[in-house]
């Protein structure tokens, strides 16, 4: 159960990085938006879920390209 939510969490922010991306043609946050939408699919653990993901919405703000 805690997955499934997680990964709602995680597809809500990774539309709004993708959208946010598209329309600021930047690449990062569009990469970021995709990663966020498609890791919760393979990955079970709920701690590995976690980390994966705030390493996905950090990023953007780290890395401009």
């Amino acid at each position: 159960m805690n997955g499934l939510l997680i990964g709602m969490i995680a597809g809500a922010f990774g539309v709004g990085y993708f959208v946010y991306g598209k329309k600021q043609q930047k690449f990062a946050p569009m990469l970021a938006g995709v990663g966020l939408c498609v890791y919760p699919y393979f990955t079970e653990n709920v701690w590995l879920l976690l980390s994966i993901g705030a390493a996905l919405l950090a990023m953007p703000f780290l890395v401009d390209f």
